[in-house]
């Protein structure tokens, strides 16, 4: 039986297995946030910043933040920070206010 696409939860002389859950992995920076527009389905759009060397709750607050200077809705995920529509001058503005260096990604 391979073990990856196993859905067995209980063996009776073990008792309850679980699976190890993998934290996710800081990507490596060079220094340089990037912001980079993302098309979603239903002709969506969707500022991506990424490259922040930031802990996990920085990058929550910072991306609070951000949506609220934007003044849409967003999330922070994965060492990324997503807010509706395109946005990138507005992030871009704001970014550099709080001493990021930001490169506009993408065409």
């Amino acid at each position: 039986m391979n073990d990856e696409r196993s859905t067995l939860v209980y063996v009776s002389g073990q008792g309850r297995i679980e699976q190890p859950k993998q934290q996710p992995v800081r990507p490596k920076t060079d220094g340089v946030v990037r912001i980079a527009l993302k098309r979603l389905g239903g002709n969506k759009m969707v500022s991506v910043v990424s490259g922040l060397d930031l802990e996990e709750a920085e990058m929550s607050s910072l991306a609070r933040d951000l949506k609220r200077k934007c003044g849409t809705g967003g999330t922070a995920k994965n060492f990324q920070i997503e807010i509706q529509g395109d946005k990138r001058g507005v992030l871009q503005a704001e970014l550099e206010k709080r001493g990021f260096t930001v490169k506009l990604a993408g065409g």
